[in-house]
């Protein structure tokens, strides 16, 4: 009797705001050897996931997040409550091939290279190996690896890992990703590559799922997050809602002279107290300074050595049918190669002149030469000879004949 095999979902043209996760009372114990329960990691969780968000699961380690993640993966069976991913079950295996996942440790062959290790998980989604190699390509690049592609990954640095991890995650083109500590080893530039990354997965349409303990990486780029503690939600909603102060107002302006700050201070404190007021300068956060400073740097340095900043993001991933930003053109005619000048054409040498003083004194030297230093060998001929010299000259130098 053969198994009936259940079509593949196709998320890749969903409606906008559709619900792509779903999850209700989720509830995980772990269990020790007899089956008495041992921790119990979520407790009766509720959330929703929309397509083109950029959801965020935030909290300190041991929280519970990872243990949703690998819950909504399929790789945990939860022990109670209800799951859904694209519509299905996460068992559902034609789901799995619209999934990416980066884990929270890189599970890598150590003795295969950078392209190697993206050709394997290529494979794994039965890509024909001409778009392999092209993803492959377009992924290194991404990413920052393509000096290093022939490198073993067990040489890397575990930031050089997370960026090969974060490669092989994006292989497949998902509609879905979950992202579990991204960061985890990376350097602020690389931080900022992946969170560039993410925005602009979330621009295409595609899902993200951010777990991470790093409020600064998550506020960056996250619509929505919840907050776990000890396996439960306790805050949840727009990252803007739960960060907005609504009983404080922030007025920027350009600096004012001393005279025009007092009068502006005199009026406020008409109506609010004076301790209650705070001028200081606004200060750009210590990520934007960094970067700044290693842009300068990386424009009066030569090449490094290790994982070198990653190109823009891959085309496979933008979409072929999206137009790239306004930016993005801007780049591309910047780091578009110059077109080698046209080898001007040769010019013909310009014709000698001649100096006719020059060759009038050498038209004397010849009438009267000098006594020769020997015999000629032929003196029957010598004097047909300087005659007809003498001829030849004296046409160049327009004399008549005889004079």
């Amino acid at each position: 009797m053969s198994a009936v095999v259940e079509p593949p979902v196709s998320p890749a043209e969903p409606k906008a705001g559709q619900v792509i996760v779903s999850v209700r009372g989720l509830t995980k114990i772990f269990k020790d050897f007899w089956g008495r329960p041992k921790a119990k990691a979520v407790d009766n969780v509720d959330f929703e996931v929309k397509r083109g968000e950029v959801f965020g699961l935030l909290g300190p380690n041991g929280s519970g997040k990872s243990t949703t993640v690998k819950m909504l993966l399929g790789l945990l069976y939860p022990t109670r409550g209800h799951i859904e991913v694209f519509g299905h079950s996460p068992r559902h295996v034609a789901s799995k091939a619209h999934i990416g996942y980066l884990p929270e440790e890189s599970y890598l062959y150590r003795f295969l290279d950078s392209h190697e290790t993206l050709d394997f998980f290529g494979n794994l989604f039965d890509l024909p190996p001409a778009k392999r190699n092209e993803r492959n390509d377009q992924l290194l690049e991404m990413v920052g690896l393509s000096q290093a592609r022939t490198r073993v990954v067990g040489e890397f640095s575990k930031g050089m890992q997370r960026r090969i991890g974060l490669a092989q995650a994006l292989i497949n083109d998902p509609d879905l990703v979950i992202l579990d500590e991204p960061t985890a080893g990376l350097d602020p530039i690389g931080c900022r590559e992946v969170k560039d990354l993410i925005l602009a997965l979330a621009r295409r349409g595609k899902t993200v799922i951010l777990s991470s303990h790093l409020l600064a990486d998550v506020e960056d780029v996250c619509d929505r997050v919840v907050i776990y503690y000890g396996g439960r939600i306790h805050a949840q909603g727009p990252l803007r809602e739960l960060l907005a102060k609504p009983d404080s107002v922030r007025i920027t302006m350009p600096a004012l002279e001393r005279e025009s700050m007092q009068k502006v201070l005199n009026l406020i404190r008409l109506d609010v107290a004076a301790d209650k007021v705070q001028i200081d300068n606004p200060t750009q956060n210590l990520e934007s300074y960094f970067l700044d400073v290693v842009r300068k740097a990386k424009e009066s340095l030569s090449e490094t050595s290790g994982a070198t900043s990653g190109s823009r993001v891959a085309a496979y991933l933008r979409g072929d049918a999206e137009a790239p930003p306004a930016q993005d053109k801007m780049l591309e005619r910047l780091t578009m190669a110059a077109p080698k000048p046209e080898a001007p054409a040769p010019v013909a040498a310009p014709e000698p002149k001649i100096d006719q003083t020059k060759l009038a004194a050498l038209a004397k030297h010849v009438e009267a030469p000098a006594a020769p230093p020997s015999p000629p060998t032929t003196p029957a001929t010598a004097p047909a000879d300087l005659s007809q010299a003498n001829d030849k000259l004296s046409s160049l130098l327009g004399k008549p004949d005889g004079k």
